[in-house]
């Protein structure tokens, strides 16, 4: 719910200054990532919804979600070698 509230406020123009009243606590949590998202994309729409929205909007989405699968896999690899977490059992 709160993703989709800070990108209708960021597609008003509201957010923006919401943030400059709040400082860093928009920018940290899940909002302000929906934020850079929702921006990239409305500053881009004019060259098409392929290449400009899609292209744009996935140029900061796609590192994040690159680290969290990777960061994610690594986590998986040392927790089976560790053993943690059981299994099936005898």
């Amino acid at each position: 719910m709160l993703i989709i509230i800070s990108v209708i406020l960021t597609s008003m123009g509201v957010y923006d200054k919401i943030a400059q009243w709040a400082g860093a606590g928009t920018a940290v949590p899940v909002t302000g990532f929906a934020n850079s998202m929702c921006s990239a994309a409305l500053e881009h729409r004019a060259e098409g919804l392929v290449l400009g929205v899609g292209a744009s909007m996935f140029k900061l989405a796609g590192s994040v979600i690159v680290f969290g699968t990777v960061a994610a896999f690594i986590v998986g690899i040392i927790y089976a070698l560790l053993g943690v977490g059981g299994g099936h059992g005898g």
